[in-house]
């Protein structure tokens, strides 16, 4: 299986001082999104992992929602950090 590399744009340090934090977040549904997306395409078929899979991009979306009303600008940086589409508005 082939291993997505993780991003590490947060330091260790920050990473234990705000693992509450909508960015922080964002930043660990992302890497699970991917690592999920790279096992989905070897194992098409997985259906229960095709769920999660749903489940963590809705949570990723509301997170995003939330945290683009709560703060443009840091939105905007994270969007570009994480190299993610901007969300659809309604």
């Amino acid at each position: 299986m082939i291993k997505n590399s993780i991003i590490s744009s947060i330091s260790q340090q920050e990473k234990e001082e705000n693992r509450g934090s909508v960015e922080f977040q964002i930043f660990n549904f992302t890497n699970k999104i991917r690592r999920l997306t790279s096992h989905l395409e070897l194992h098409k078929k997985d259906y229960l992992s095709q769920r999660g899979l749903r489940k963590i991009l809705g949570k990723r979306q509301r997170l995003l929602s939330y945290f683009s009303k709560k703060n443009k600008v840091r939105y905007k940086e994270l969007i570009n950090q994480l190299d993610i589409r901007e969300s659809k508005t309604r």
